[in-house]
């Protein structure tokens, strides 16, 4: 089950709840915490961070939001959706910084890779993306790669939870 969590709604709830701004670690901590909550209540294999109804966000937000969130290895995939172009370089900024990647999906372009990933992790994944599930040696063929370095980059998008593996197919996830 995919679950849409629209942090707008979460902010609601936070100390400053007048504000669609995510602002300060506080801040940052109490919507976290409300996406914890949501996840633990639904038992969704999939959050979509809606960003959309946010105003500003701030480094300290991103990384409470967004980083610790995958640091604390929360039980779901988990998607950002609706980031603007200066929110995008603040998560993108705190990813990096924590040596994490996330899935990204903004206005009609590609789901893309934010964060820290080579060029192999980004080609793996689109393709993965527009061709649907493949096997290593699939991607192998498709990129004119060798069966190791693409069985290798797919473990790598598996294990930063950019996609899933059923047997020895590796899935795209299934965005919305």
């Amino acid at each position: 089950m995919i679950q849409t969590i629209r942090l707008e709604e979460l902010l609601r709830d936070t100390p400053t709840p007048l504000s669609r701004h995510l602002v300060t670690r506080p801040t940052g901590r109490a919507v976290r915490g409300g996406i914890e909550r949501t996840v633990a209540e639904t038992g969704c294999a999939m959050a979509v961070l809606d960003f959309t109804e946010v105003g500003l966000l701030d480094m300290s937000c991103a990384d409470e939001v967004v980083a610790k969130l995958l640091l604390a290895g929360i039980a779901c995939h988990v998607v950002l959706a609706g980031l603007r172009e200066d929110q995008l370089e603040a998560v993108d900024h705190v990813l990096r910084h924590h040596g994490l990647a996330a899935v990204a999906l903004v206005a009609e372009s590609a789901p893309y890779v934010l964060g820290l990933a080579d060029e192999d992790m980004r080609r793996a994944f689109g393709c993965v993306c527009s061709a649907g599930p493949m096997t290593s040696e699939a991607l192998a063929d498709q990129l004119g790669w060798r069966s190791e370095r693409a069985a290798e980059t797919l473990a790598v998008l598996v294990a930063q939870r950019l996609a899933s593996a059923e047997g020895d197919e590796f899935h795209p996830l299934p965005l919305p």
